[in-house]
């Protein structure tokens, strides 16, 4: 299923032409719900992920967007292979992942990284710097105690973090500090593409931008692809090349990020762009007027609605959307993809 890379800006080194690097298709990622009696038993299935596809090329930024429990962290996981899929296609580098074990899955992982949400608790707390980005290079095979060294020395510089503290602990450093160690053991065997699976929502709104732009720096630099996971769409359009909005474990809405931004298709995400705040009052006492209230709750993954599963708190909602699945498509002249019977365009004041 194509979702639109023709489309993509050429912004940041991203390479908009060829194979893309990885390829994401009608994946599903399920969980059984265990229960009744003595002898637990399956008696549902969560559907975290459902029919996702979406392509990615190297050099380039996705940011996947959404309310917090709509299935994007475990979308980023089922892509490395963290949670095995429960169907569906993932191909890097036009090599399929899901059939895949053992050494070769090792292998490939090289190329594939991920940094964490909570920088303390992805970091081994007994562990001092030097050991924590070490583990990666010594898995690997990466060479001499003396060569492991130097590249652990040279990662931190990167990061911008001193070398001659890299004997003290996690606990002993900042919370941007320990997310730029995050970002130093991902970046240890100069992987090709990278989950950022909500990298800054952890941290103080005043060193957030100095992540983020390590980020853009680094890609720059290295030519990284990301799959940049996040609920804060000031950050997304501030990183992103194309964004996916994603309900429910479905994508709604795919798109260049100025389209996105501006000019959005689907309800959902107009409803989230209307409530992020601007920073001029009037401008924002004018939205407020217009802002799109959402009602009701996120219906459970377990037993999601049936057609649209936007339709139980969508405005446009009627009995075809009960009955059948908007298919992720162009709408009308839009560029944008979204999964809607009733898209239209909807610019952004």
């Amino acid at each position: 299923m194509s979702t639109g890379t023709e489309t993509r800006p050429a912004a940041g080194g991203a390479d908009t032409t060829g194979t893309p690097l990885l390829q994401v298709n009608d994946l599903f990622k399920s969980f059984p719900v265990r229960g009744g009696g003595i002898i637990p038993r399956t008696v549902g299935h969560v559907q975290a992920v459902h029919g996702v596809s979406f392509d990615l090329a190297a050099g380039e930024t996705l940011g996947l967007v959404g309310e917090s429990g709509s299935g994007k962290s475990t979308t980023g996981r089922a892509i490395l292979q963290l949670h095995k899929p429960t169907s569906g296609s993932v191909k890097f580098e036009g090599k399929e992942l899901t059939t895949m074990r053992g050494r070769d899955l090792q292998q490939i992982r090289r190329d594939m990284q991920i940094v964490f949400q909570d920088p303390y608790a992805s970091l081994d707390p007994r562990w001092q710097v030097n050991d924590i980005i070490a583990e990666p290079l010594r898995i690997h095979r990466y060479g001499t105690t003396e060569k492991i060294q130097a590249r652990i020395n040279e990662l931190l510089q990167i990061v911008g973090l001193n070398p001659e503290h890299r004997n003290r602990y996690a606990h002993e450093f900042s919370g941007g500090q320990r997310q730029r160690i995050g970002i130093a053991r991902a970046l240890a065997l100069n992987p090709k593409f990278v989950v950022l699976d909500e990298p800054v929502s952890a941290l103080d709104v005043s060193v957030q931008a100095g992540v983020v732009n390590l980020l853009e720096e680094l890609q720059h630099e290295l030519g990284l692809a990301y799959l940049f996971v996040a609920h804060d769409l000031s950050v997304v359009r501030h990183l992103s090349h194309r964004v996916a909005v994603m309900y429910l474990g479905s994508l709604v809405e795919v798109g260049p990020r100025e389209l996105i931004y501006s000019k959005p298709m689907h309800p959902y995400t107009q409803a989230l762009l209307s409530a992020v705040p601007v920073p001029d009052p009037k401008r924002e006492r004018e939205r407020q007027r217009n802002r799109i209230v959402l009602t009701g709750d996120i219906p459970s993954p377990v037993n999601p609605p049936s057609g649209c599963r936007f339709r139980t708190r969508c405005w446009k909602a009627q009995e075809i959307c009960a009955t059948e699945a908007p298919e992720l498509k162009k709408r009308g002249d839009s560029e944008l993809l979204s999964a809607c019977h009733f898209a239209e365009e909807m610019p952004v004041a």
